[in-house]
């Protein structure tokens, strides 16, 4: 089954790509939170992406995090069966290793609030925090 909404489909694309209608300074799209939450066993990464089909659940979505052993096991060998990243985002590193439906922090908490003042300002300000 293929998923096509253009208009959402359209959506997130401008909104992956940082020119969406949001808000919020400085929001990025993290495929590796979003995997996680979609694609939490990995089947369909392992459907479009045959170089890795030999990884187990959900460490596919983070295949350059892996032991060298794992990596092994699973037939794959960066940069030549499969591409080392181009980028690493480092808001990435608290999903890695992370299980489906396990949330990155403590009982899902991110600690204190960085932002006290979530009022109309907040939303609107141009102002960047120090």
């Amino acid at each position: 089954k293929v998923d096509y909404d253009v208009c959402s489909n359209y959506g997130n694309w401008l909104y992956s790509a940082g020119i969406g209608n949001d808000p919020r300074d400085n929001r990025k799209f993290n495929m590796i939170k979003q995997g996680l939450d979609y694609d939490g066993n990995g089947d369909y990464v392992r459907l479009w992406v045959p170089e890795l089909q030999g990884i187990k659940g959900a460490d596919i979505h983070t295949p350059w995090a892996l032991s060298s052993a794992a990596l092994s096991q699973a037939g794959v060998t960066l940069g030549e069966t499969y591409p080392w990243p181009v980028v690493t985002a480092p808001e990435w590193s608290r999903h890695i290793h992370q299980r489906p439906g396990e949330s990155p922090h403590p009982r899902g908490r991110r600690g204190p609030a960085q932002h006290k003042d979530r009022g109309i300002d907040f939303y609107f300000s141009r102002k960047k925090d120090a």
